[in-house]
């Protein structure tokens, strides 16, 4: 009897926890379980100079930080009520379908193809793709040139694979599971280039000016945006908001300035925010 009293008071202490006051559901839309249960786990990229990097005392910096710090709070969120997840191109949109990141900032470019599997609100970033190269490799002057050379970028993103589809059929493409593997791969002279966004390269080049350079030829347009789960609208016209006032407040440019400026990557107008 003892036993199944037992029981019965944790199976209602569960039920209650569930439904109390200020609680909050994995179904609920994000701006619910952001304000009332003051938390959010947020994906971004650990090794992304100028953008999103963890720093080796284990602090998170970067423009992708600050934009995803500005629209914490704007939805009721302290930065140090935040956990960083750590996102890749390979992993972003399992992170938000499984629960594991309720957003990702983590140069997220808005496709067709990702909309069909998450939304996102944005965007917040214009670039273009670009390429990577050692700084005596001038005969290497756009993607069309890249054609028997051996062409890096990571696994489960598109850049490189683009660039043989559309501009050079014989490169030889070369995937690792990060940039910075990349980078080295490039420094040790295993590969010819690296593509991905111009900004995202720019950072890996301000880090070694006297060894690599970015092209500066861009031929994409990539916007980034902000994934949630896929449907919650409310919570995608928050953060459209949230993004808005960020630029209009001046703290989106400051930013950019701080983060980016030094790798004298030419910093782009702010973008219209109208993804829905």
């Amino acid at each position: 009897m003892r036993a199944r009293a037992l029981f019965a008071a944790a199976l209602l202490l569960v039920t209650c926890v569930a439904c109390g006051p200020g609680t909050v559901t994995a179904s609920d839309p994000l701006v619910k379980r952001a304000s009332d249960g003051k938390h959010l786990t947020i994906g971004i990229r650990f090794d992304s100079p100028g953008l999103s990097q963890r720093t080796i005392d284990g602090r998170f910096i970067g423009f992708d930080v600050d934009v995803a710090e500005y629209v914490a709070g704007k939805l009721g969120v302290d930065p140090q009520h935040i956990t960083w997840h750590e996102t890749t191109p390979a992993t972003r949109e399992s992170d938000l379908t499984s629960g594991a990141a309720d957003l990702i900032v983590g140069t997220y470019s808005i496709t067709d193809k990702r909309k069909q599997l998450v939304s996102f609100a944005g965007p917040y970033f214009s670039t273009g793709q670009d390429l990577l190269v050692r700084l005596k490799s001038t005969d290497i002057t756009g993607p069309e040139t890249l054609n028997g050379r051996r062409l890096c970028s990571v696994t489960g993103s598109t850049p490189a694979q683009m660039v043989r589809d559309k501009f050079a059929q014989a490169v030889q493409l070369v995937e690792y599971p990060r940039y910075p593997d990349c980078v080295t791969a490039l420094l040790a002279n295993q590969v010819d280039a690296v593509t991905t966004d111009a900004v995202i390269l720019a950072g890996y080049a301000a880090q070694d000016p006297e060894l690599l350079r970015v092209v500066g030829k861009p031929f994409s347009t990539e916007r980034y945006g902000i994934g949630l789960r896929k449907g919650d609208t409310e919570s995608q016209h928050a953060i459209d908001d949230a993004i808005s006032d960020m630029i209009s407040s001046g703290a989106w440019l400051k930013s950019l300035q701080a983060n980016i400026g030094p790798s004298n990557y030419p910093l782009p107008p702010p973008p219209q925010v109208t993804e829905r």
